[in-house]
């Protein structure tokens, strides 16, 4: 590639603080351990929390101000960058906020860039390490095991493409009002997955007040069986449109079926294909963690092949004239519903909560005249339609937004 004027590639170690620990990884080992975690002190910054080059603050655990000293050639700042090294190489966040704590630590999974803002722009710097380009290099520089890991060392080594400073600014400022775009675009499919809740419950109220006095049933009075799925040792990659898959636990635990989460079935294997997903099916998680078990998606569409895992149930509804399969869908996706549900599941110390057919054919819960669930049902196929749209929108703004970061580092802006 012919660079343009003044431009020039330097390693990212080259745009680091000239000062200690500027560009460091996590403590290893038996420096960090899980006896270390306290209630509340300095945060702990995980690789998990990094989504679509953000720090996403959940799930976050702590440290003493003590231990946090011990380790302080790994504490991140504001202004700092993160770049996941073990695991999903190449996810990186710049650190804008600290929620009003001194400093936080990162563990070995990740490593830290300080900036020297006298080189290069934080935000043009962050842009270029979600291109292709920086993200395809880490990955090839990466230990070819189950768990892809980078060294620091091969981190520092990235090549970074690197405009004088003013046109690093510009560059930044072009791409952040596409970002922008892209994250509306982003929002407003977020904002519209909650949309059915709302209207299940205006239309029919909390099915565990049942303040509309609808009738109850139990759960085996209206469906004819529970297909159990089948989990034979699988490829660790999906399954092409000619070839059976296994659906993994991912492919429900949305709420909104994936059927690109699954497992190729291995070649000489016959599948079992009384279990294969079909159009119209409502499918239930088993067996999960305590916080996504029973877990309910309904399949609106979905590719040939495709066979039930031995954590998915699929309810076969009977009385269809009683209930419509989106009732149901919706009905186990409520929140305190679905809650009352989870406690049902048992399971012994450090295995994951099981729910059995038996005790979900005993669930009890109102149905309500099937007049109004058809009518809930046009407003469901008329969401998701809007949905593909959207999803189809956010799709073709995500390539525009690539193809925007491409040219902006072969100097074509």
């Amino acid at each position: 590639m012919t660079l343009p004027k003044k431009w020039k590639i330097v390693s990212l170690a080259d745009l680091a603080k000239k000062e200690p620990y500027s560009i460091v990884d996590g403590p290893f080992g038996s420096n960090l351990k899980i006896s270390d975690y306290v209630a509340d002190g300095i945060p702990v910054l995980q690789g998990k929390n990094i989504t679509g080059n953000k720090f996403q603050w959940f799930d976050i655990r702590f440290i003493t101000q003590e231990k946090a000293d011990d380790l302080k050639r790994s504490l991140v700042r504001v202004g700092d960058i993160l770049i996941v090294k073990i695991g999903s190489i190449g996810y990186s966040a710049r650190i804008d906020d600290l929620k009003g704590y001194p400093c936080a630590l990162i563990p070995a999974n990740l490593c830290k860039l300080s900036p020297n803002l006298n080189l290069v722009d934080p935000s043009y710097l962050c842009y270029f390490l979600s291109s292709d380009e920086s993200v395809n290099y880490l990955k090839a520089n990466a230990s070819a095991t189950s768990q892809p890991a980078l060294s620091l060392e091969k981190v520092k080594l990235l090549p970074v493409l690197l405009p004088p400073l003013p046109e690093q600014q510009r560059i930044a400022a072009i791409l952040q009002k596409a970002d922008r775009l892209r994250h509306l675009r982003r929002h407003a499919r977020q904002l519209s997955d909650t949309y059915l809740q709302t209207v299940f419950l205006e239309m029919f109220g909390d099915p565990l007040l049942n303040k509309n006095d609808y009738d109850f049933y139990e759960l085996g009075n209206l469906i004819d069986r529970i297909d159990s799925g089948w989990s034979p040792v699988c490829e660790e990659f999906p399954a092409d449109n000619e070839s059976w898959g296994v659906l993994k636990l991912s492919a429900v635990t949305s709420g909104v079926y994936v059927e690109g989460e699954n497992k190729k079935l291995p070649d000489g294997i016959i599948p079992k294909t009384n279990i294969e997903v079909h159009q119209g099916d409502v499918l239930i998680t088993r067996k999960n963690t305590s916080e996504l078990v029973a877990a309910c998606v309904y399949v609106f569409k979905t590719r040939p092949r495709l066979l039930l895992s031995d954590t998915i149930f699929r309810f076969l509804i009977s009385r269809t004239d009683l209930m419509t399969p989106t009732y149901l869908w919706q009905l186990f996706s409520q929140k305190t519903f679905r809650k009352s549900v989870q406690s049902l599941a048992t399971g012994s110390s450090g295995s994951m909560p099981n729910i059995s057919k038996e005790k979900f054919m005993e669930i009890r819960f109102p149905v309500p005249p099937k007049s109004l669930q058809d009518k809930f049902e046009k407003i469901v196929f008329e969401h998701h339609r809007l949905t593909v749209n959207q999803e189809e929108s956010e799709r073709q703004t995500e390539q525009l937004f690539q193809s925007l970061l491409h040219r902006a580092f072969q100097g074509e802006l």
